[in-house]
């Protein structure tokens, strides 16, 4: 069974195994609780000591949409979380088409605060030509992204391990742990199952890693792999 630092130099290899004649765009998708985030600053890390491209991290939390634009479904549905908390577009026009093909490689990180309450005035970075862009976050294979990421990790774990994860993570912000689960099977997971229902992430990603023990996690290529 391989260790995590041996999968992570296998992600490495893969990631810069994949050449494009433009910034290098990895989506690492997965539900809430997967390790997504953990997953690609790790990674960028042993890029980092990999390799001297520029390394660019986003998380795509920082591109929700403010909570007033959210008013197709009730705020707090499975429905609203799928459909209306990210702001495709702007993942869209302002990371993933400027570093793509033909892209003025200006892009920016962050729209609005993590609790997408308020603006943020990010700064605009210039890529290199070579540069990889690390960027984690759910539901990035919808058809509104899915085209412009040059390679997709998905971070698999069961919704148990959702729950279980979410609760501890939550509880210290929410009013108690109870609350925080409750959360959980009344939005997020029936959210997140919508997208699995409809996209079939794992089944599309070019690389898949299994991270129920984070310790040990699993990869599997895909054969569309590029």
């Amino acid at each position: 069974m391989a260790t995590r630092s041996e999968v992570l130099a296998e992600l490495t290899e893969e990631v810069l195994s994949v050449t494009r004649p433009h910034p290098l765009r990895v989506g690492i998708d997965g539900c809430s609780g997967a390790g997504k985030t953990t997953l690609a600053d790790e990674l960028a890390d042993v890029l980092r000591a990999r390799t001297d491209r520029e390394i660019i991290r986003a998380s795509l939390d920082y591109f929700k949409q403010a909570p007033a634009l959210r008013t197709k479904y009730p705020i707090e549905s499975p429905e609203s979380y799928y459909f209306e908390m990210y702001d495709n577009a702007a993942i869209r026009e302002r990371l993933l088409l400027p570093l793509g093909p033909d892209g003025d490689r200006r892009y920016t990180t962050a729209i609005r605060a993590a609790n997408a309450q308020s603006a943020l005035d990010s700064p605009i970075g210039v890529a290199a030509d070579d540069a990889i862009l690390l960027a984690d976050g759910a539901f990035l294979q919808r058809a509104e992204l899915n085209g412009y990421w040059d390679l997709r990790i998905y971070v698999h774990v069961s919704f148990e391990t959702v729950l279980r994860r979410g609760t501890e993570r939550d509880q210290a912000w929410m009013a108690s742990a109870e609350a925080a689960a409750e959360r959980y099977r009344n939005r997020y997971i029936p959210g997140e199952r919508i997208y699995l229902d409809q996209v079939h992430p794992a089944d599309r990603a070019d690389l898949l890693l299994n991270n129920e023990d984070p310790h040990a996690p699993t990869l599997t290529r895909r054969p569309a792999a590029s």
